[in-house]
């Protein structure tokens, strides 16, 4: 009971950050190169591909948030099969043919100099390979390790949540200057979510071994 109220408790925090992303996602539409974080990258508007890219990488992140909440749910998994397929399809395609592309380009041209360039960077070079190893994975039935995978490479997917997340905390705290801000989220945004996805991996590992002796000692 305990553990599914957390799991209720962590689905309506995504749900509402979700809702956020949302709201930000909305403003780039219709179309156009001055408009919200774009209206300080204008020097780079006319970079080949970058605004382009720029707005596949809006359109389509938010698809993977969607798409990656239904990857988790012990209840989808045992009686909606067909859905955990399909919507994992969808965000492995997501991910891997816009998403982190799209991420990597815009990446390079980051605010905040070569740190949050870098930052960007691993993320979304991350994200790529945790996404196309869980579908190695899964195409040899390698079940516990595509879970495993899958969990990294949400965990980089949320980065577009938590580094919003952490940008509110650390502003009412500190106050620091926009700019020094940013370089500190483009790596917090990411790497504690990775830490506590490895967390949960190890906790399962550890789960499947206790599991693995207490039945082998009941078969002696």
């Amino acid at each position: 009971m305990a553990q599914k109220s957390k799991y209720i408790a962590l689905l309506i925090a995504l749900t509402y950050f979700t809702y956020l992303l949302i709201e930000i996602t909305i403003q780039y539409i219709p179309y156009h190169p001055d408009v919200a974080f774009l209206r300080i990258k204008q020097h780079y508007i006319d970079v080949p591909f970058f605004l382009t890219l720029f707005y596949v990488h809006v359109y389509t992140a938010i698809f993977s948030m969607v798409a990656g909440f239904t990857q988790f749910s012990e209840t989808i998994l045992k009686r909606w099969r067909r859905v955990h397929r399909y919507s994992g399809w969808f965000y492995i395609v997501i991910v891997l043919l816009f998403a982190a592309p799209s991420g990597l380009y815009i990446g390079i041209y980051a605010n905040g100099g070569l740190s949050s360039q870098i930052a960007f960077i691993l993320l979304a070079l991350g994200w790529f390979a945790f996404t196309a190893t869980a579908l190695i994975k899964i195409r040899k039935h390698d079940y516990q390790s595509h879970r495993y995978f899958m969990m990294r490479s949400f965990s980089l997917a949320l980065s577009a949540i938590t580094l919003r997340a952490w940008k509110y905390v650390i502003v009412a705290i500190f106050e620091p200057r926009p700019m020094d801000v940013y370089i500190i989220v483009a790596w917090l945004g990411w790497i504690l979510n990775l830490f506590v996805a490895e967390l949960l991996v190890l906790r399962l590992k550890r789960n499947r071994r206790l599991k693995r002796t207490a039945n082998a000692q009941k078969t002696k």
